[in-house]
C-alpha cells in the first residue's frame, strides 16, 4: 500500500473556539472579566490543539487501507468493491473516507464516514454498476482522521491507482447457466420449453423399457429380436449458431440507461455460453457499414474468451446498418447451414421492408432468427390514464407503433423467418429460450 502524502487541516470546532474567545476578548474592553477568561481560553485552546497533533501525528504510518477490486468489470451489474481499514493508533480515531471513483460514474464526493477501533479491521463494502463498456480509471483513496479532541485532521493519500476493463455481463452467465435441455419439459427462466419430436441424429436401438416413446419403437427389429425394440435418438450437436449484432444508428437507443447495443452484447455473450454448453458451435460477427469481429463458429474451450475480448469494445457509429454487405458475406463466409441469430430494431414497417429482400435471400440457405426489441416508454404512456386531448393524441399514436412492431413480427412469419419480439431487460432469457426451442424442434 502506498501512502503519497499526508496533510493538516484545523478542524471546525477550532475556529468556532476561536470565534467564542474572540466575543470574549470583545466583551472584556466593557468587563476585564472576560478579557482574563479570553486568555486562559486561548492559551487552553492552543495547548490542546498542539495536543491533538501530536496525537495523530504520533505514527508515520497509523493507517493501513487495502482495497479490494474484481479483475474485470461486468456491464449493467452490480460489481462489488470492498475497503478494509485498520487504524494503528491507541485510541478511536473518526475518519472520513473519499473515494476517487472513475469519472464515468460521475460521483464527486462518494465518501463514507467510519469510528475506527484500536487495532481492529472495518470492512467498507459497496456496488458499482456501470453502464458503458470500456476502461474505468480507479484513484487514490483519501481518508481525512482525528483524534476524539476534533480540533485537527490528518490526511492520507493510500491505495494505487488501477485500471479495469468493463466487459460485457459476465455475471449474468451464472443465472442463465443451466445443465443441457432434458426430458419433456424443460424451464430456462421463466418460460417453459416443450420438446417436441426428435432430433435427426439417430444414437443405438435398445431394448424397450418403461417410459420409452412407443412412437419409437422399430418393428423390424422387433420382429428379429422376438421383442419389443424403441430407436434412441440424441440431439444434433456442433450445430453452428452465429450472433449477429447491428451497430447501426437504430441500436443507440437507451433504456434503463442501457443502450440496446448494450443489451445485444450482453445477450450475445450469455446465449454463446448456452450453445457451447448444449455443444453446438457458437461463432459472432457485427456489422454496420463494414463487418467487424468476425469470430467463426467452433467448439472449443478458448471460445468464450475469444468472444468476451470480440465484444468487449464494440460501439455503435451512428451510421445506417448495411445489409447488402451482410448478406455477401454470410454467402462467402458461412458455407454450412447455420442458425444466425439477428440482434437488430425496427422502430417502423417500413424499415423492415427497406431490408427484407435480404433478410430473405439469408433465410434461404440459414434458420433466421431475428430479435427486436418493444419501446418500453410506449407501454408507459399507453398505461398512463388520458388528462387531456394532447395525452389521447399520444396514447394513439404509441397504440399505432406497438401494433406497427406486431406487424413487423407477422411480416417476418410470412416469409418463414423466426422473430423474437422483446423488452430488452428480458432480451437474454427470451433469446436462449427460442434457442432452445429451436434446436428441440429440429429446425436446425
Amino acid at each position: 500500500m502506498k501512502k503519497l502524502y499526508n496533510s493538516l487541516f484545523l478542524n471546525d470546532n477550532l475556529f468556532y473556539g476561536v470565534i467564542f474567545i474572540a466575543v470574549l476578548f470583545v466583551a472584556g474592553f466593557f468587563i476585564p472579566l472576560f478579557f482574563s477568561l479570553g486568555q486562559v481560553l486561548l492559551f487552553s485552546l492552543l495547548v490542546v490543539t498542539f495536543i491533538d497533533i501530536l496525537l495523530i501525528y504520533s505514527l508515520k504510518k497509523g493507517i493501513h487501507i487495502e482495497r479490494f477490486l474484481p479483475e474485470r468489470l461486468s456491464n449493467g451489474d452490480n460489481n462489488k468493491i470492498s475497503i478494509l481499514l485498520k487504524s494503528n493508533y491507541k485510541f478511536n480515531i473518526h475518519s472520513i473516507i473519499i473515494e476517487e471513483l472513475p469519472f464515468q460514474f460521475q460521483k464527486i464526493n462518494f465518501s463514507f464516514k467510519q469510528i475506527l477501533k484500536p487495532n481492529k479491521e472495518n470492512k467498507i463494502n459497496y456496488n458499482l454498476t456501470p453502464k458503458k463498456r470500456g476502461v474505468y480509471d480507479f484513484g487514490h483513496i483519501n481518508i481525512y482522521i482525528s483524534s476524539p479532541l476534533r480540533l485537527a485532521t490528518r490526511k492520507y493519500i493510500l491505495g494505487e491507482e488501477k485500471k479495469l476493463k468493463c466487459y460485457p455481463s459476465f455475471l449474468k452467465l451464472k443465472e442463465f447457466d443451466i445443465k443441457a435441455v432434458s426430458n419433456d419439459l424443460n424451464t430456462y427462466g421463466n418460460k417453459k420449453i416443450r420438446r417436441i419430436g426428435h432430433s435427426l441424429e439417430f444414437e443405438q436401438i435398445k431394448e424397450y423399457v418403461s417410459g420409452d416413446d412407443i412412437r419409437s419403437l422399430n418393428w423390424k427389429a422387433t420382429a428379429k429380436r422376438n421383442q419389443l425394440m424403441v430407436n434412441q435418438y440424441v440431439e444434433e450437436k456442433s450445430q453452428p449458431v452465429y450472433s449477429i449484432i447491428d451497430k447501426g444508428r437504430p441500436m443507440q437507443m437507451h433504456f434503463n440507461n442501457l443502450s440496446l447495443l448494450d443489451y445485444a452484447i450482453n445477450a450475445t455473450l450469455a446465449v454463446s455460453n448456452i450453445i457451447l454448453r448444449k455443444q453446438d458451435k457458437a461463432g459472432m460477427l457485427t456489422f454496420s457499414k463494414k463487418l467487424e469481429n468476425i469470430i467463426v463458429a467452433e467448439q472449443r474451450n478458448s471460445q468464450m474468451n475469444l468472444i468476451s475480448e470480440a465484444l468487449y469494445n464494440v460501439k455503435t457509429n451512428f451510421l445506417e446498418a448495411d445489409y447488402s454487405l451482410l448478406y455477401a458475406t454470410i454467402k462467402r463466409k458461412i458455407t454450412s447451414r447455420s442458425l444466425l441469430i439477428l440482434y437488430t430494431n425496427f422502430e417502423t414497417l417500413d424499415a423492415l421492408k427497406r431490408q427484407l429482400p435480404y433478410l430473405r435471400a439469408i433465410a434461404k440457405n440459414h434458420l433466421l432468427l431475428v430479435v427486436f426489441f418493444q419501446n418500453t416508454e410506449l407501454n408507459t404512456i399507453v398505461e398512463q390514464k388520458s388528462s387531456s386531448v394532447e395525452d389521447v393524441y399520444d396514447k394513439i399514436i404509441a397504440e399505432k407503433f406497438m401494433y406497427e412492431k406486431k406487424q413487423i413480427a407477422n411480416e417476418l412469419k410470412k416469409y418463414g423467418i423466426q422473430s423474437v419480439l422483446t423488452k430488452p431487460e428480458n432480451l437474454t432469457g427470451n433469446t436462449i429460450n427460442k434457442y432452445l426451442d429451436l434446436k428441440s424442434r429440429g429446425l436446425f
